[in-house]
């Protein structure tokens, strides 16, 4: 009889005894069926083959690699371990004989993606799926992996939490280990009741993938979500269609069936969703004249919102036809949606339409807490390098603690036409210099409010690509600067731009300010035909700063590993520039 043993982790073993997993998803105690010198013997066979996997020592007799992200991350296993483990890697490798000629290095390589297609999952889900079939042992739920940004939450069934254990639960269904599967779907029991409802619709899905070997847990999600308030919109968009249909007919027996949550939308909102999910704005109007419905009635903006394209959404708001605050059958407003979503393009384009940060959902969740709920902390508190974009998480839980700060109703910036000549061309020069170093080193910032305030990456006075480059600027010592009303436009735009990066994203513009309105700085910036001896005179002036920021970045380091800083607080410790970011651009300049 195959019993599958799984040696728990040491705080199962602090009493003396400890459990196995059976094949058939009972439990005894192991101290039951083997002696204590067997179990101190599997213990220690137990940590000789962690060791393999843990230790870069046996990379060296691995015969294969699993990665993620296109080889970004992957981990070293052997064949011969895995294949007595687990069916579905026996079979696997037995299918791959004839790639033998195919190994590089002497190793076979296997993207995650390819291996497991329904479902996406994570390398750290991996690493705990793979360390249980060299070891026996059932690892804890690593924190980094767990954990949300919300202090509040308790943790044990926010998103991240729930997003790990329905990964490792796919995973151990897809490599057919049982056991595994079984503890999994139990430690997920225990959660649901505490989980959100949208949450559990991602618990269902993968429940119906797994089939029978979870039988208790797609009937509990089941339950819930048939009593949630769940409408059949989101249901529809989540769920497979038979599933959608169990769900209305048991809302039905139950008498349920008929809440807000369960309008259901008639031939001409279904029209108007179809020409959004075409990114035909167009159509929507031409539907919305012939009077059938409004487009709040037909929830035309939550709808886009929650699954259209941000410059969907964009679009409607220019319509001038929405309610931006209106809500929909479950309570929630737009922006409480684009929280969900997680877009930082939507979330801008609604607080600048006068979306209300401070509104909340009916069971008291504001949507800066609605994102926090969904982003892990890991990836909060993992400061963005330069020149790279930062995670659209973590920019929405800046964008919306900054909106809740400030609660501003963003204007047109209005511009005279006295500031005409050369004030005005100056005036261009440096926001055409500020907005292009920030698409250098903040792009995903940058992108974001360029799009909001509708400016392309083209300029009145052009930048090469590496803006960094010697560049030949406009001399002011030419005749007047000609006003002409294309200046004025792109003068507003790039104001409004600036003035959405200081609002939103002020760790960044105070980068910028440091950067550009330092007048030492700003002579750095501009290295143009310098003779040798200017240039020697800037490179010391550069590599002055350089020390300087340097300190102040390490002490900032130091502060910051001290204090351990609150997610709440996280996005306000760093408004003073980190040196890494002035390095960076300055070491481009010499």
């Amino acid at each position: 009889m195959d019993y599958r043993t799984a040696l728990p982790d040491s705080d199962e073993f602090s009493n003396g005894s400890c459990t196995c997993c059976l094949a058939n998803n009972t439990e005894i105690s192991l101290s039951s069926v083997v002696s204590a010198p067997d179990v101190a013997a599997l213990r220690h066979l137990s940590d000789i083959f962690d060791s393999i996997f843990e230790s870069s020592d046996f990379d060296f007799y691995a015969d294969a690699k699993i990665s993620t992200d296109g080889g970004a991350r992957e981990v070293s296993v052997h064949r011969c371990i895995l294949s007595a483990r687990s069916p579905y890697f026996k079979a696997l490798f037995a299918s791959c004989k004839e790639r033998e000629k195919e190994r590089v290095g002497g190793v076979l390589k296997f993207e995650l993606m390819d291996l497991v297609k329904d479902f996406e999952v994570t390398f750290d889900s991996l690493v705990v799926v793979l360390a249980y079939l060299y070891s026996g042992k059932v690892r804890p739920l690593p924190r980094d992996a767990c954990v949300c940004v919300d202090d509040d939450c308790s943790h044990m069934a926010c998103r991240p939490a729930v997003n790990f254990m329905v990964e490792v639960l796919y995973l151990s269904f897809t490599f057919q280990i049982s056991e595994l599967v079984a503890l999994h779907q139990r430690r997920l029991l225990e959660i649901l009741d505490k989980a959100a409802a949208d949450d559990i619709l991602i618990v269902l899905s993968v429940a119906n993938l797994c089939g029978t070997e979870c039988d208790r847990l797609l009937e509990m999600c089941h339950d819930i979500i048939v009593k949630s308030d769940i409408d059949i919109i989101t249901l529809e968009k989540s769920l497979p269609q038979d599933t959608v249909k169990q769900i209305l007919d048991r809302r039905k027996e139950l008498g349920l069936f008929g809440r807000e949550c369960d309008w259901f939308p008639d031939k001409h909102v279904k029209r108007i969703h179809r020409a959004l999910d075409s990114d035909d704005v167009e159509l929507v109007r031409m539907l919305l004249r012939e009077g059938h419905t409004t487009i709040d009635d037909a929830y035309a903006l939550h709808y886009a919102v929650a699954y259209c394209h941000a410059k969907i959404t964009t679009e409607l708001l220019d319509l001038g036809l929405a309610d931006v605050n209106r809500r929909n059958q479950r309570g929630y407003t737009v922006l409480h949606l684009s929280a969900m979503r997680k877009e930082p393009k939507i979330i801008v384009s609604l607080l600048t339409k006068g979306a209300r940060p401070t509104d909340v959902t009916s069971d008291g969740r504001k949507s800066l807490q609605i994102s926090k709920r969904l982003t892990k902390a890991a990836d909060w508190h993992k400061c963005p390098e330069p020149g790279k974009d930062s995670p659209k998480d973590r920019l929405c839980i800046e964008i919306l603690e900054q909106a809740e700060r400030r609660n501003l109703l963003l204007g047109e910036a209005s511009v005279s036409l006295a500031t005409a000549g050369d004030k005005l061309r100056m005036k261009l020069l440096y926001l055409e210099n500020r907005v292009g170093l920030a698409r250098f080193l903040f792009p995903m910032e940058a992108k974001v409010a360029m799009d909001i305030a509708q400016v392309d990456g083209s300029s009145e006075f052009p930048i090469p690509k590496n803006i960094y480059e010697p560049q030949r600027t406009v001399d002011l010592n030419e005749a007047p600067f000609k006003i002409e009303e294309k200046h004025l436009q792109r003068l507003r735009a790039l104001s409004r731009t600036v003035e959405l990066g200081k609002h939103f994203f002020p760790r960044c513009s105070e980068v910028l300010n440091n950067i550009m309105d330092d007048d030492h700085l700003s002579d750095l910036a501009y290295i143009g035909n310098d003779t040798r001896e200017q240039q020697m005179l800037k490179r010391r002036k550069y590599m002055e700063l350089e020390e300087i920021w340097s300190k102040a970045y390490t002490k900032d380091k130091e502060e910051l590993d001290r204090s351990n800083l609150s997610s709440s607080s996280s996005s306000t410790c760093i408004v003073k520039p980190h040196g890494n970011y002035n390095q960076a651009y300055l070491s481009t300049l010499l």
